[in-house]
């Protein structure tokens, strides 16, 4: 089960994918302290572009193609079973469901078997909609899903959205051993399928013992029956479990769509127990024994040779930079409210992550967009923001996926741009003139990289020797969340934090890897420019892949001119807000641009 393509890890394939742009992401395409458990449903918080909301967004999907097959209108009913389930199971209540299909079948042409196909799955999904009291409100359909003589089976997939509030959101790993587990089941009719009078009753029962603060995590059955549960639930936190020892395999493998199992809290009263959690990180029934290592391995090489996850790794210690000797920079000019001036260039996405940031930390944010749709445009904005630069307190640059950057890499039209004649007298007077600030993340960090600013704290032709950035050593783009320790306490951006200290953060970028030679990294350390470094959840540096994952020299995640005043780094510490990255554990809020603020005062 764990090697099946079925129900095998994706996270390769998932990692390309930019998963908490928008700074509204609250479970992680997969989760615990070991990011691994995969959510059940997708959830977000609603977009606003001021202030903050509690309200969230769920969507799942349900669908077996091998019950498909054999009976559409089982495997239509079903679909709408466990999209609805999830959510459940996910902390979502049975209010405001709606559905949306995407049906895929063969072409019809005149046989009436083919076009009892689609028929008998459209009339399963509309029995568990009447019986359920779900509508579904939109929908794709396709009937020429043939190619010579080959076939699609019968296809339809049920998605399942509703809304619901962020503190009702439960991630789906187990949280601790000693545990008790339950399967709660619903009532099955002659056909195998769940009753929908029975699957409303259920519902409410898991809801009410989620908000009741009863129910640990949750998860429902699907293809991989209760043992993918288990599977998934364990490695998130590498928590291990026990079968109960009347527990038969059938229950273990079989289908159990629109059943829950459920981590119970101490003095949950359950006549329904599956087994229990342990310490022991292993499942276990009976005198069987897997441990977890062994499961994940099984779990994670199925497709490493097509989307990779783990490579060979620096297993060498990693040196923890430490500078505590403070900061030495003081603004010429004081404002209660200093003005960050951030631009937008082509590829840029962060430009709304970073105001929002700015504006929650007590700061103004103005937003530039680049006009480069011709010369002369770009002209014109290059004069414009040199007058807008002169007005600004700070200049953010937003990270993304800069457009234009081949065959150069990251930020070339950036640091053209930068480079300008009038933009960059505009620059230095910003740093030397009025003791301001410029901060990058991402993109961001590799256009200050490019133009010099870190290190050398000056724009600066690129040199053979200077620190650079380039392609993650996976040959991937990684989105996932990483750890981070406070290396120096030099640089106003780290004045709410301390040397020491470790953070969660985001990333999403596939040319992270900072590279520079030993020389200059002794000389950046021994000034306090090296402000960060990719450490594991004990705060300890590492060459591992899943501790620094694009393989950073000596870990380093961000750096700093001399004087601390400009900061880049990758890990993208905009995107914080209350309640994102539920089901990942960790201190989020750097503060560096509360720092940022608190300078100008």
């Amino acid at each position: 089960l764990a090697s099946d393509l079925n129900t095998c890890s994706k996270r390769g394939l998932s990692e390309r994918f930019d998963s908490t742009i928008g700074a509204g992401t609250v479970l992680m395409p997969f989760g615990g302290k070991h990011q691994q458990t995969p959510p059940q449903a997708m959830v977000h918080r609603l977009p606003v572009l001021r202030g903050e909301t509690e309200t969230v967004s769920f969507m799942s999907w349900g669908g077996n193609p091998f019950v498909l097959e054999q009976s559409p209108y089982h495997g239509a009913y079903l679909a709408v079973v466990e999209s609805v389930a999830r959510l459940i199971a996910t902390g979502a209540a049975f209010e405001d469901v709606y559905l949306s299909f995407q049906e895929y079948f063969e072409r019809l042409g005149r046989d009436p078997k083919r076009w009892g196909k689609p028929f008998a799955a459209l009339l399963g999904a509309f029995e568990a909609q009447t019986g359920l009291g779900v509508a579904a409100i939109g929908g794709k359909d396709s009937m020429s899903g043939s190619f010579e003589t080959l076939d699609v089976p019968p296809t339809l997939v049920s998605f399942a959205v509703t809304t619901g509030k962020l503190a009702d959101v439960l991630p789906n790993a187990f949280t601790g051993a000693g545990h008790r587990v339950a399967l709660l089941t619903p009532d099955y009719d002659e056909n195998g399928l769940p009753t929908a009078e029975s699957l409303k009753a259920l519902f409410a029962r898991v809801t009410g013992m989620i908000r009741a603060g009863q129910a640990l995590s949750v998860w429902t059955p699907g293809m991989g029956g209760v043992a993918e549960g288990v599977l998934k639930m364990a490695i998130g936190n590498g928590v291990g479990f026990r079968f109960g020892a009347d527990v038969g395999l059938e229950t273990i493998f079989g289908y159990r769509y629109g059943a829950f199992v459920v981590e119970l809290a101490d003095g949950t009263a359950c006549d329904c127990i599956l087994g229990e959690t342990t310490a022991d990180a292993a499942i276990a029934r009976g005198d069987a024994y897997l441990e977890l290592d062994e499961l994940q391995r099984m779990y994670e090489s199925k497709l490493e040779s097509v989307y990779p996850c783990n490579i060979e790794q620096d297993h060498s210690p990693v040196e923890a930079f430490t500078f505590t000797h403070g900061m030495t920079a003081a603004p010429k000019v004081r404002t209660a409210k200093p003005r960050f001036l951030i631009p937008v260039f082509p590829g840029t996405n962060c430009e709304y992550d970073t105001a929002r940031a700015v504006e929650a930390a007590g700061g103004e944010a103005e937003i530039f967009v680049v006009n480069n749709l011709s010369p002369e445009a770009v002209a014109r904005s290059a004069e414009a923001f040199s007058a807008q630069l002169k007005q600004s307190n700070a200049l953010f640059i937003p990270g993304g996926f800069s457009g234009g950057d081949e065959p150069d890499g990251s930020g070339k039209f950036i640091t053209a741009f930068l480079r300008n004649a009038n933009v960059s007298e505009a620059v230095m007077d910003l740093l030397d003139g009025r003791g301001g600030l410029i901060g990058g993340i991402c993109n961001g960090f590799q256009a200050l990289i490019k133009l010099g600013l870190v290190p050398y704290g000056r724009i600066t032709d690129a040199a053979d020797d200077a620190p650079t950035l380039t392609f993650n050593t996976i040959a991937r783009h990684q989105s996932r969340i990483v750890y981070t320790r406070v290396c120096s306490n030099l640089s106003p951006w780290l004045q709410e934090t301390a040397v020491g200290k470790v953070y969660a953060v985001p990333i999403s970028h596939g040319e992270g890897r900072f590279l520079s030679s030993p020389e200059m990294i002794r000389q950046l350390a021994a000034h306090g420019q090296i402000a960060t470094q990719y450490v594991d959840a004990a705060g300890h540096p590492s060459g591992e892949i899943s501790v620094n994952p694009n393989g950073s020299i000596l870990a380093v995640e961000g750096i700093t001119s001399p004087d601390g005043r400009v900061f880049g780094k990758m890990g993208h510490a905009e995107r914080i807000a209350k309640g994102l990255y539920k089901n990942v554990p960790g201190d989020y809020d750097l503060g560096m641009f509360r720092s940022a603020v608190r300078f100008f005062k």
